[in-house]
């Protein structure tokens, strides 16, 4: 028998997974940032802005799709 040489496995980025959700449709969604301090000053839209996930920009998308080979499951 032959020495093959075995591929090693794709591994997700466990942090990235935690981060990020992927839509049914492919898109990647992230929660916005500085939402846990100094909130008082925020107008009541910004602070409900907070709550909702929004999509990444296409410049991080790349970086992001190498971290979660196999996608969320």
């Amino acid at each position: 028998m032959a020495n093959k040489a075995k591929k090693t496995k794709l591994k997700t980025h466990k942090g990235a997974a935690r981060r990020f959700k992927i839509t049914a449709s492919g898109k990647i969604m992230h929660a916005k940032g500085m939402k846990s301090h100094l909130r008082r000053k925020k107008a009541p839209r910004v602070k409900r802005q907070f709550d909702r996930m929004q999509e990444m920009n296409d410049a991080t998308v790349k970086r992001v799709k190498r971290m979660l080979p196999n996608g969320l499951k």
